[in-house]
């Protein structure tokens, strides 16, 4: 049995998790980091994509859209703008948010409103994908 370590995810409107796992893996915005037990202390920033939590040999993924991530000796904190189980997921909504993104980007919007776009095409597209990697 692997050591373990205490993980907590946390986002404005809830706490997705707060208990001891074996290992995590997020997008942070140079890449994909798996923290372990006895992890190196850093913060790093988060990167719209999905996180992993592997505990007793079971693998759960959850929507992260950005924030960052805390690495102590004590526990490891994940802050999130928005994080979701698949089951929490409302596809539909998400599709539709994926369809209003796309055609944002299609037609020649200001620089900001191409931003926003961008950004919500990629959450979009993040939570989908989440929920279909579970079926």
């Amino acid at each position: 049995m692997a050591s373990k370590f205490h993980l907590q995810v946390i986002a404005p409107d809830k706490i997705l998790l707060d208990e001891e796992v074996e290992k995590v893996i997020v997008r942070s915005t140079s890449g994909d980091i798996a923290i372990l037990h006895d992890h190196i202390p850093m913060v790093a920033p988060l990167s719209i994509g999905q996180m992993t939590i592997i505990n007793d040999g079971n693998k759960r993924e959850a929507a992260v859209a950005s924030g960052f991530v805390h690495i102590d000796l004590e526990k490891t904190v994940i802050m999130a703008d928005a994080a979701e189980w698949p089951e929490e997921i409302d596809v539909d909504r998400a599709k539709q948010a994926k369809a209003r993104a796309e055609d944002r980007l299609k037609n020649n919007y200001e620089k900001m409103d191409r931003i926003r776009a961008e950004i919500a095409l990629h959450k979009a597209l993040n939570r989908i994908n989440v929920v279909e990697k579970k079926k």
